[in-house]
């Protein structure tokens, strides 16, 4: 029954990655806590390997999306390159500040922010292109605090990679396929982060490499691939403005349940 519910959660990841420029993580994430809860992980380790489960999959959500979004030459590959350098760096000092915070609190955190988000999508407030790309510098300064928020978060980046490029001055549908392809190392150097600190955790459950869970990781990847490129193909068609909506409505009632 948990793997069927970690299919069908990975085919509602990749249409976000591929939709919205997300790793699908702020999804993944509180549906993880909830039934790693139901399965009765110890508590002190479920939202730590939640986390490192979503950042996991998204690998494999992003590979797709990205694949998508390049195909129809959508990917600033100039922004990413830099973007990428500072996101491996911040990616693994999230990663290390995210096992420092305990359970509770981390979900509190997680909570907190999937407000935030829902907040942002809900009233569709986005940054006003002001200005233009920063310089190399500038990307990597910015790739290390995506990375870093990323990592604490367990998502793919997109909430804060969009936002942030679409006040630089990138054509939205641009933004989206860069985030996209910035999830890429966001989910890589947070997931092997995540294995390596959970490693010799003695409350993991069985099947779990570090505070990454097998089961979950493969039922969600399996799924999520596929339906990553549908999503992308359907940003470059829909207007998303009500799946923002009834996303943004979701994320609220997520965020709430964490804080309550």
């Amino acid at each position: 029954m948990e793997f069927l519910l970690y299919l069908v959660l990975g085919a509602c990841a990749g249409v976000l990655a591929g939709l919205f420029g997300v790793g699908g993580g702020m999804i993944i994430v509180p549906v993880l806590v909830f039934s790693f809860t139901a399965q009765g992980f110890d508590p002190g380790i479920l939202t730590h390997l939640a986390v490192g489960t979503s950042l996991a999959t998204i690998i494999f959500t992003s590979v797709n999306s990205v694949r998508e979004h390049h195909r129809r030459g959508a990917v600033r590959w100039p922004i990413f390159s830099w973007m990428a350098v500072g996101i491996l760096i911040g990616a693994g000092l999230g990663s290390l500040t995210a096992a420092a915070i305990q359970g509770p609190m981390l979900q509190k955190i997680i909570g907190v922010f999937a407000i935030l988000v829902a907040v942002q999508m809900g009233l569709d407030l986005k940054p006003k292109a002001s200005r233009d790309v920063p310089g190399k510098p500038g990307l990597t300064l910015a790739g290390g605090a995506i990375g870093w928020a990323s990592a604490i978060f367990g998502i793919g980046g997109g909430s804060l990679t969009v936002p942030f490029l679409t006040w630089r001055s990138v054509p939205i549908q641009q933004a989206v396929a860069t985030s996209a392809a910035c999830g890429l190392p966001i989910a890589a150097a947070s997931a092997l982060s995540f294995m390596v600190l959970g490693w010799n955790d003695q409350h993991l459950p069985p099947h779990s490499l570090g505070f990454v869970y097998l089961p979950a990781l493969v039922g969600i990847a399996a799924t999520s691939m596929f339906f990553a490129r549908f999503g992308a193909r359907l940003a470059h068609r829909l207007s998303p403005r009500l799946l923002k909506r009834l996303f943004a409505l979701l994320l609220l009632s997520v965020g709430l349940n964490f804080l309550i």
